[in-house]
């Protein structure tokens, strides 16, 4: 979804506020290890431009999103546990780039368990999860000891999500 120069313009863009961060090892509802995390609000025209591409991909027209971009920087040794994201948080849409490692995604139905998808979310790749993506799957980043796709080892190094996400609608957050 973004170059190799789009993807350096982010990560130069963000390390001096993620340097200004230790990796935690516990997120506060226990689903993040190893982890940074920020949010951003104002960028350079050039990351300004990337994010618009990925808005105009991941929301409708007229659809209110968070002026704030979530940054979360997981280490090499980092991972994230099965969750659901809350609703009081974003709306029914995230979009979230891949920088600097590719990694997978696992996701398992909360209803029947024995129905999950693995996506390998590829270096500098663009993901969108809604709907029941969003709300009947739990979702999660694997270890890099566990992260396997389609029984290919896919190693997993230091990794920047930068995720824009919608608001959550009246209806969404009741």
């Amino acid at each position: 979804f973004i170059s190799e120069e789009e993807e350096a313009w982010l990560a130069r863009e963000l390390e001096p506020q993620l340097r200004r961060h230790c990796y935690q090892d516990e997120h506060w509802d226990g689903a993040i290890y190893k982890y940074r995390e920020t949010e951003k609000s104002y960028w350079s025209k050039e990351c300004n431009k990337i994010l618009q591409r990925v808005r105009n991909a991941a929301f409708l027209p007229g659809v209110p999103q968070l002026a704030q971009v979530h940054v979360l920087d997981l280490d090499k040794s980092g991972y994230i546990k099965p969750h659901v994201d809350s609703v009081k948080f974003c709306g029914c849409s995230i979009a979230g780039l891949s920088l600097l490692s590719t990694s997978v995604m696992h996701l398992v139905s909360e209803q029947n368990p024995q129905d999950w998808l693995d996506l390998l979310l590829e270096r500098r790749s663009l993901y969108i999860l809604r709907g029941p993506a969003r709300y009947e799957f739990t979702h999660e980043i694997l270890k890099d000891e566990e992260s396997f796709f389609d029984g290919r080892k896919v190693a997993r190094e230091r990794r920047i999500s930068v995720i824009c996400r919608n608001l959550p609608l009246p209806e969404e957050s009741s």
